[in-house]
């Protein structure tokens, strides 16, 4: 295994930095001292711990330019969403605090005394497209439930995982907040070792390695494994404002989004002038690498992600598909606003979850038609319908754990169906999962 691991800007290809790289001895140590550290964090009162955990983010605001520079460079977001996202996981830090300790706290019903006890060591494994906001939404209940918290960062953003915990450990005890660098050999280690519960974002194909490797000891899992977010557009549809969010849902943060809208049907009775509005919202959009403050899409996070897409848009070209804006062979690190018609199954763009600024739609003739294309996935993230009063019995009869009618899909809790993962992240029902729940009578 590595010793180090370079953190690349996927602009320019520079090296920005490395961090020092944990392997099986060091995954050891620090369950180790998690183990060790958990047993009087646990003993302090739910309050107590809320009181650390809002000191230790307000560590975080004289840095909070810092955070955000490092989040576009190290992952190629826009310096205008790099901004905001450093500035939200900062001020929701505390909030979600006290959120947490709400669900958290013991319960009374007749005889019965409700109880949510820690689990123990906790796991967090979080992913680059938004390195702070996922991090941010699993460690801060975690530790409010009395566990103790190792996070594995993506190899792919250590710098800005590695400066949050070390910001955060300055009001902290010493191991209850701890940091693993590395690739999926280090989250492996840390997963098969001797933890409670792993809280897992990422892909589909990883959270089934983990499901598998944590199954000898049964461990505790939360997992979103990502999405393949349909789109439907009804005739009664208002046009400029489904085109406008269609587009908007697409290119999010490169497209690089769990809940980014991959694949569009519209019903064919008014498919040309969305169409051609999504065209020209689109044509407005600017790509460019951090230092612009007036791009809308930065660089893919690396070459691995630009081939991928760039595969799924030559596969549906191949095989029928209309390319209406954009580059059918974008050279790194840019994909530029591409929007695609005549989308069918079979295509990578419909079938599988493409992460890149791509539109990609066809049309329909009936609603049976469209909600069995719409469910036709393994996928259940997100779903999303525009239209009048018909719009909700068709988001009736999606098969997603969030669905928006007229509005993007979301909410507390965030939880996903299908294939999409399980557990929830936020509200009351997300916060107890880091929790042993205990009933005592008396």
């Amino acid at each position: 295994m590595q010793k180090t691991l370079n953190s690349i800007d996927p602009f320019n290809g520079e090296v920005i930095g490395n961090v020092d790289v944990c392997d099986e001895d060091s995954i050891q140590t620090l369950v180790k001292q998690a183990k060790q550290a958990q047993l009087s964090w646990a003993k302090q009162s739910i309050q107590q711990r809320v009181h650390l955990v809002q000191q230790a983010y307000k560590n975080l605001q004289p840095i909070q330019a810092t955070l955000a520079k490092l989040i576009s460079r190290e992952m190629g977001k826009d310096a205008r969403r790099a901004t905001y996202e450093a500035g939200g996981a900062i001020h929701s830090g505390p909030w979600l605090a006290e959120d947490s300790a709400d669900a958290l706290r013991s319960q009374r019903t007749g005889n019965n005394e409700i109880q949510y006890r820690a689990l123990g060591v906790v796991a967090v494994i979080s992913p680059w497209n938004y390195p702070l906001a996922m991090a941010n939404n699993l460690l801060v209940p975690a530790l409010i439930a009395g566990n103790s918290v190792i996070l594995k960062p993506s190899e792919e953003t250590p710098l800005v995982a590695d400066l949050l915990i070390k910001t955060l450990n300055q009001s902290l005890p010493t191991g209850v907040l701890q940091i693993a660098h590395g690739d999926g050999r280090t989250g492996e280690a840390l997963v098969k070792a001797n933890i409670n519960m792993i809280a897992f974002t990422g892909s589909r194909a990883t959270g089934q390695t983990i499901m598998a490797n944590a199954a000898a000891n049964l461990k505790r899992l939360i997992m979103e494994l990502g999405g393949n977010d349909p789109m439907v557009v009804l005739a009664s549809a208002d046009i400029p404002r489904a085109a406008q969010f269609a587009v908007a849902s697409s290119f999010e943060n490169a497209g690089q989004m769990c809940t980014s809208t991959e694949r569009i049907y519209v019903d064919e009775r008014i498919a040309d002038q969305f169409e051609h509005a999504v065209v020209a919202i689109a044509k407005n959009y600017r790509v460019g690498g951090w230092p612009d403050t007036d791009v809308d899409i930065g660089p893919l996070v690396n070459a691995r992600q630009h081939k991928k897409v760039v595969r799924h848009i030559q596969d549906a070209l191949e095989k029928g598909a209309t390319l209406l804006l954009g580059d059918k062979s974008p050279k790194l690190p840019f994909i530029p606003p591409t929007v695609i018609s005549k989308i069918k199954p079979g295509m990578q763009l419909e079938d599988e979850e493409t992460f890149g600024p791509v539109v990609a739609m066809d049309r329909f003739s009936t609603i049976e038609e469209v909600i069995h294309r719409a469910n036709d996935s393994i996928y259940g993230l997100g779903a999303v319908v525009f239209g009048k009063d018909d719009a909700l019995l068709v988001a009736n009869q999606l098969q997603a754990g969030m669905i928006g009618i007229n509005q993007g899909a979301g909410g507390t809790p965030w939880v996903g169906a299908k294939q999409s993962g399980f557990g929830f992240h936020g509200g009351a029902e997300g916060h107890r999962q880091f929790a042993q729940l205990t009933v005592i009578n008396h």
